[in-house]
């Protein structure tokens, strides 16, 4: 089994010697860079270039640079996509958006992890499990999901979280480890919402 086949099956796997995983990170980071030294003005070709990088894209999404990941084909992203400045995907494995989904600044998505053993660890081995988030998500600011996460569909992650578990559908979860706080309400729907009188 390649060591590409034993990431992809979630197996412990050499990430930081094979000839043929180096090879593929090498190509995707020289497009991310060649993406992030693009003025904000050039957004056709920001677009343009992103198809090349990302697995699957729909029709609207805006990625806003500096932007990285490791492969760019493990990312599928769905309708109406938005990730702001300073995003990194550590996509070793699969990463996974619905639609809707916002992302605010200095976010992380990392599937990838290191063995607990010093000797494993030290072989340059690790191990990629699959991150999920689903529709109608925002992720505050500076938010990192851990591998093997899965985040419900219209749930908010607070600013600063550390996502080391499953976040059910609906509800507000932050916090270091981030934590559900409450259901989602239609009372939501209002907070924001400022009533003038004439």
């Amino acid at each position: 089994m390649t060591e590409k086949k034993k990431m992809q099956a979630g197996v412990l796997y050499d990430a930081n010697y094979d000839q043929e995983l180096l090879k593929e990170r090498t190509a995707c980071k020289d497009l991310c860079h060649k993406f992030n030294q693009l003025l904000p003005s050039q957004s056709k070709e920001q677009q343009e270039l992103m198809k090349q990088i990302l697995g699957k894209t729909k029709g609207n999404f805006f990625i806003t640079a500096p932007f990285w990941c490791d492969y760019g084909y493990n990312i599928d992203i769905g309708e109406n996509f938005y990730v702001n400045h300073n995003c990194v995907i550590l996509d070793c494995a699969k990463v996974t958006f619905g639609d809707n989904v916002f992302i605010a600044p200095d976010c992380g998505f990392h599937t990838a992890g290191h063995p607990l053993d010093v000797e494993q660890r030290n072989q340059g081995l690790e191990y990629a499990y699959p991150i999920t988030v689903g529709d109608n998500v925002w992720i505050g600011a500076g938010v990192h999901v851990l591998p093997g996460v899965s985040i419900g569909s219209g749930s908010v992650i607070g600013a600063g979280s550390l996502v080391n578990r499953d976040i059910p559908e609906g509800v507000l979860a932050a916090g270091n480890p981030c934590k559900v706080i409450r259901k989602l309400t239609e009372e939501d729907k209002k907070k924001y919402w400022k009533r003038t009188t004439v």
